[in-house]
């Protein structure tokens, strides 16, 4: 590794990998189902069947990639290969040759897997690349604030292009952008930072169930940041799933949606700075632990939103994007710091950033089901909404959301590097 302080032009050419990987996040879980319902003619079940298990196995997968790309090759390298795999499974996907169950299910497992194999290395190298915890915040909060600026602009390209409300010309034309980016910023990427990484050859890899059995007999206390972190995390992906319910039928302000988003993930962007800068001053958890706070305070008032408070909710809006930024670069900083320091006895960088994409994937399957399910047991329907369905909405949207901030709160109060 390069044992000079990291350089603000490797940790920008670092995060701009982030855009492409929101580009390709975005689609899938948006349009991707509705696509192969409306103008494939699937059922709707089959097709939410089939991305399930999908996702299911991409899930699981994950700690086993982790595994892969610490011992083979660099993780450089795989980023690179993979991401001509993803950039084909994609297609694939969205340019059909057949319509069937199986071309949906193969492709589909095609392009997640390649997504994991691009995701968890890139997540993996925030820890290989830096040399102190100011750089893995550096690294961690450059390949976010991409990430967002990639999300908004996944978001406005429909939009822009008047296609937004037709599910196949929103895939084809961010289809196309990704066609023309990616391999672009891949490149770039993989040829101005390689040379960074440096392959330890002589690192000793064990048995993998027993390298996870040591891990956490090593560090107790890692369980606590897992926690946290998917308590965050779900409290976060509640409110992402039902977020467009809320506004239509809570607010009844569908025609804001746009606005709403724009405003939340500028925020995001705008606050990034003054949340480095506090978590140099202060420490990453309590940083952490400051923005979990400031986002429940604002989250309380929205169970008293009433139809039309768009002053109001805008304002939520910005104070919880504030807080989406340190939601997201911090506990990856965190969970780099704890990959450096357990190099000492066995490298699990990829590993450990495998579990961390799994309970993030997790926590967004965990989401739709709650959601969806408890909707269901209210006899939800979309046209004539009753009372029930509305309280479920506001209490899933608000309410759940915040004590999952507090349980993740209580395991983070806990939390200790090391023993």
């Amino acid at each position: 590794m390069n044992k000079n302080t990291l350089k603000s032009k490797e940790a920008f050419l670092y995060g701009i990998l982030g855009i492409p990987i929101a580009f390709l996040g975005f689609p899938l879980y948006i349009y991707l189902p509705t696509f192969y319902v409306e103008h494939i003619g699937l059922t709707i079940g089959f097709v939410g069947f089939i991305l399930l298990i999908a996702r299911i196995l991409d899930m699981i997968a994950d700690p086993f990639i982790g595994r892969f790309c610490d011992i083979y090759s660099t993780k450089f390298k795989i980023i690179f290969i993979s991401s001509f795999f993803l950039i084909a499974g994609l297609f694939f996907l969205i340019k059909p040759f057949y319509n069937s169950y199986i071309w949906l299910f193969v492709f589909s497992i095609i392009t997640y897997i390649s997504y994991s194999f691009v995701l968890i290395p890139y997540l993996s190298l925030n820890s290989i690349l830096s040399n102190n915890e100011k750089d893995n915040t550096r690294l961690a909060f450059s390949r976010e604030i991409f990430i967002i600026i990639g999300v908004l602009i996944s978001l406005l390209i429909p939009y822009i292009f008047l296609v937004s409300k037709d599910s196949k010309k929103s895939l084809e034309i961010l289809l196309y952008f990704i066609l023309a980016i990616f391999p672009i910023i891949s490149i770039i990427f993989y040829t101005k930072l390689k040379s960074l990484e440096i392959k330890n050859k002589n690192i000793v890899h064990n048995n993998f169930l027993e390298s996870l059995k040591n891990f956490f007999i090593s560090y107790p206390n890692q369980k606590r940041l897992f926690f946290a972190f998917l308590f965050n995390n779900l409290a976060n992906a509640l409110p992402a799933t039902l977020f467009l319910f809320f506004v239509k039928y809570i607010l009844v302000l569908e025609d804001k949606t746009g606005l709403f988003l724009i405003i939340y993930f500028l925020s995001a962007i705008v606050t990034f700075p003054i949340w480095i800068k506090i978590s140099n001053k202060l420490s990453k958890k309590t940083t952490w632990i400051l923005s979990i706070i400031i986002a429940i305070s604002a989250f309380i008032f929205v169970p008293f939103l009433n139809e039309g408070d768009f002053i109001y909710f805008t304002l939520i809006c910005f104070f919880t994007g504030m807080c989406l930024g340190a939601d997201m670069a911090l506990p990856s900083s965190i969970q780099a710091d704890v990959a450096n320091f357990t190099k000492q006895k066995e490298d699990l960088t990829g590993v450990l950033f495998g579990f961390w994409a799994m309970i993030t994937k997790l926590s967004l399957a965990l989401a739709v089901a709650i959601s969806f399910i408890t909707l269901e047991f209210t006899n939800f329907e979309n046209e004539n909404i009753n009372q029930y369905s509305i309280f479920a909405i506001i209490f899933l949207y608000s309410i759940l959301p915040i004590i999952f901030k507090i349980f993740s709160i209580i395991s983070l109060l806990k939390y200790q590097l090391t023993k």
